[in-house]
């Protein structure tokens, strides 16, 4: 259970009997039974837009797609990225938010927690308390969430894909 492991040990072990009940996947599936249909980049960038025109007017985003590099081995779900150009004698930046793959078939709860994750650090580098309190602020079900992904994570090592 790699993605649990930082999490307090009675959470571990409820996961743990989850798994030796068979029981895990009706979790899942039962606190997400649908994914969302946010499939391809044109609406994945709409999705992104919407929550970037709520929360963060003044960051410009240039550029949100799906990208099959990104992969949980690495250790990352979505990247985001300040790109800067030389335009003439002006250094021009442009933010880019890219979403791994396997967002593409998943409940929306868990697209919308790394589009929130991943727009907070243009106002917020680290993954400290203000950071939290940010995604928090405008996602306030943020940390049950991350978990219930962190489970299904553990669930696509253990028993493979559910969507």
């Amino acid at each position: 259970m790699k993605y649990l492991n930082h999490y307090p040990k009675h959470l571990q072990e409820q996961v743990q009997t989850l798994i030796e009940k068979d029981k895990l996947t009706s979790y899942i599936k039962t606190k997400y039974p649908n994914t969302h249909t946010y499939t391809n980049d044109k609406a994945l960038y709409d999705y992104v837009m919407n929550f970037k025109n709520d929360y963060f007017k003044k960051y410009q985003v240039s550029k949100v797609m799906y990208d099959g590099k990104i992969n949980v081995i690495n250790n990352a779900l979505g990247m985001h990225s300040i790109v800067s150009r030389v335009q003439g004698s002006k250094l021009k930046s442009k933010n880019e938010i890219r979403v791994a793959t396997i967002f593409k078939n998943m409940p929306e709860e868990f697209l919308e927690m790394i589009v929130v994750h991943e727009l907070a650090h243009f106002k917020e580098r680290e993954h400290d308390k203000a950071f939290y309190n940010l995604c928090t602020f405008i996602m306030p079900s943020y940390h049950q969430v991350e978990f219930d992904l962190r489970v299904y994570l553990t669930h696509i090592d253990l028993f493979g894909k559910i969507y």
